[in-house]
């Protein structure tokens, strides 16, 4: 499980500067909605404070969570080129800044400097693993495993470590969302996060959730020792 590099950390420091010029910046609060599934607006979104989730509607009108992004991330990359339909709806977490480029002012940019492309196939690429790892790990692991493998990832990504080495995982989250994001029901959920406090490694309240014992957690989720210690480091 290794952490998740976003866009604005992989370029250079001139790279950054020039792609910092580019849209407008906006200010959002929690909920409101920065992209709307089905809109054909055609503006990359650059996250530059905040967390925001990404959302898409399932048959019958229910939403999944897809993804969750920090600051350095990008989103609506997808719809920027290929100008097609929004995929998901993207709803700010709390206080988030984000630029906005169109179109066409980001196919120049990315003409003009090549160099930045790396970083944003990057981006395609993360993406495709993660979705290929998932798709394996609902196949091939009990729920049990795949909330902690969730919880492990939130964990080095979005996790503040405070003292005693508890993680505070700075991304509020429903038990409808954790469903989401390891493929199983609510209910189911809700069992495996009882079970996840009764042995002591998490506890959660007014929907924070707090990682009480990393490295075990990280043999609960069914990852290598070395892991579990790199991720420390990185929550450190």
């Amino acid at each position: 499980m290794e952490g998740r590099p976003q866009f604005l950390n992989a370029l250079t420091d001139e790279a950054r500067a020039a792609f910092a010029r580019l849209g407008v910046r906006r200010h959002f609060a929690v909920g409101d909605v920065l992209i709307n599934e089905g809109d054909h607006t055609q503006d990359m979104v650059v996250l530059y404070k905040g967390v925001v989730k990404v959302t898409a509607r399932l048959d019958g009108g229910r939403a999944a969570l897809m993804d969750i992004k920090i600051a350095g991330d990008v989103v609506g990359e997808v719809a920027a080129l290929d100008r097609g339909p929004r995929s998901a709806t993207v709803t700010a977490c709390g206080d988030v800044t984000a630029a906005f480029i169109p179109a066409c002012a980001l196919v120049p940019f990315l003409h003009a400097n090549p160099e930045t492309m790396v970083p944003l196939m990057g981006v395609f690429c993360s993406r495709l693993r993660r979705s290929d790892r998932w798709r394996l790990e609902f196949a091939g692991y009990p729920v049990l495993v795949r909330l902690a493998r969730v919880l492990v990832e939130l964990a080095v990504s979005y996790g503040r470590k405070e003292r005693n080495g508890v993680v505070r995982i700075d991304v509020n989250l429903s038990q409808p969302e954790f469903a989401a994001l390891t493929g199983s029901t609510t209910n189911t959920v809700h069992k495996a996060l009882a079970r996840l406090r009764r042995d002591g490694l998490i506890s959660t309240g007014e929907r924070r959730t707090f990682v009480r014992d990393l490295p075990r957690l990280s043999q609960v989720a069914r990852l290598s020792a070395s892991v579990a210690e790199e991720s420390s480091h990185r929550t450190a």
